[in-house]
């Protein structure tokens, strides 16, 4: 699906999505087939048709794959249908959820398969849109005018793919004077401001929850490693297993402190809390541990082959303790990254995985996080994801859903011809 020049990274090797035109015989026939099983999710005819016709566009030829575009150049098409096909009709997303994550685990479902969250931008002008403002912008680099969705995706070694989206809310939107523009918007009265991390632990519970898609492994970058409820929510299942990055200022031990209990009143009540011991060292930061560590402790491993040879970082990993006001709140290990020039770059992650876990485990999570980016980028440059004019709440969460949908589409008929993919992908031993 990707141009040359977006085959390589510097982190792996991305793998090339080999589906081509020819390659499918009875490519419409089997979109129907794919449309079909969705008939139940909308009440009328019109919406299923325009559900089809949306498809084709995105599957299409054309520069620009908005409503427009699309309703004009596909057979059968009026553009204010497909607008209040997008914009305004109730679809049974729930429905369209369930089903398609069914499809995802019989093509792409195995017991160590991952999980991984992550957000993305869209670059839009002016201010009517929902939930747009001036933010960082994931996947452009930088801070702009824009929206911001996170997204759950799921990976094993048979594919990967987009499972679950939510707009990102900035905080103000739900200020006073944005009232009109969430009328507007037609955003639900019900929807308050959620933290990015709050909008993944959501996610996450009902993925988990709704037990379709089996998987070992959760991952993510700093905005999620930084949530302790996201955290605890994964650890409420002992066989479930995260790696997510840290920022270097975080502060740890490396040894477990001594603590004390102290009694207090509160309210004329005594009660009791463990604080440090007076003589119990300070905790420090992990990028003054990374930097001071004897390149004894380092591990070279090869994580990719590059077009200029094998790609490789250093590793190493520590049981610490996390700190959370002043105290330890959880044991977890520590894994750090480096790249091997004389002025290494450091990364760093923590996870939950048992103590016996071996080395390559932690390698190999390090580099996963990269299929969803590779999601972001194929349904980008290929599906059109970015390239949407809505305004409305409703009409946001129906183009990107149409999108995880296509894309995913694309993955079933490589899966059912049953190409081999050059994936980075491989089972943990």
């Amino acid at each position: 699906m990707l141009p040359e020049c977006r085959q390589e990274s510097p982190s792996c090797k991305i793998p090339k999505f080999e589906i081509e035109t020819n390659d499918v015989k009875n490519f419409i026939k089997e979109l129907h087939g794919f449309h079909e099983e969705f008939h139940d999710c909308f009440s009328r005819s019109e919406p299923r048709d325009n559900f089809f016709r949306y498809l084709i566009g995105q599957f299409s030829e054309l520069k620009r794959k908005s409503i427009e575009p699309i309703a004009i150049n596909v057979e059968g098409g009026q553009v204010r249908s497909m607008q209040r096909f997008i914009s305004d009709q109730v679809w049974n997303e729930d429905k369209m959820l369930s089903k398609y994550r069914n499809m995802v685990s019989e093509d792409m479902g195995e017991s160590n398969g991952v999980l991984i969250f992550d957000e993305t931008g869209f670059e839009k002008k002016g201010s009517d849109s929902v939930g747009v403002t001036k933010q960082y912008l994931s996947g452009h680099g930088h801070v702009a005018n824009g929206q911001v969705g996170v997204f759950a995706a799921y990976a094993s070694s048979k594919g990967y793919t987009l499972i679950d989206k939510r707009l990102y809310m900035p905080e103000k939107w739900f200020n006073k004077e944005f009232d009109e523009r969430r009328k507007k918007c037609e955003v639900p009265k019900s929807l308050k401001f959620k933290s990015k991390s709050t909008i993944a632990t959501e996610m996450y519970q009902e993925i988990k929850e709704e037990n379709i898609l089996p998987f070992k492994y959760v991952v993510g970058d700093k905005v999620y490693g930084q949530s302790p409820e996201l955290l605890d929510a994964i650890e409420s299942d002992i066989e479930t297993v995260y790696l997510f990055a840290i920022n270097s200022d975080t502060r740890c031990w490396l040894e477990q402190p001594v603590m004390r209990i102290k009694e207090y009143k509160y309210r004329g009540t005594i009660r009791t809390k463990k604080i440090l011991e007076k003589t119990a060292k300070k905790p420090i930061l992990v990028r003054e541990f990374a930097e001071n560590l004897n390149d004894y402790f380092w591990y070279k491993r090869t994580v990719s082959e590059g077009t200029k040879g094998p790609i490789e970082y250093e590793f190493t990993k520590r049981r610490i303790f996390l700190r959370k006001k002043g105290v330890p709140i959880r044991s977890l290990w520590l894994i750090i990254k480096r790249t091997t020039e004389d002025n290494p770059v450091y990364r760093y992650y923590i996870s939950n995985a048992p103590i016996s876990t071996p080395l390559k485990i932690f390698v190999w999570l390090s580099g996963i996080r990269w299929a969803i980016e590779q999601c972001f980028e194929e349904t980008k440059t290929e599906l059109g994801m970015d390239q949407y004019e809505v305004r409305k709440y409703r009409g946001w969460n129906h183009h990107i859903l149409l999108c995880m949908l296509a894309h995913f589409f694309l993955w079933h008929l490589k899966i059912r011809m049953g190409k081999k993919s050059t994936s980075y992908y491989f089972v943990p031993g």
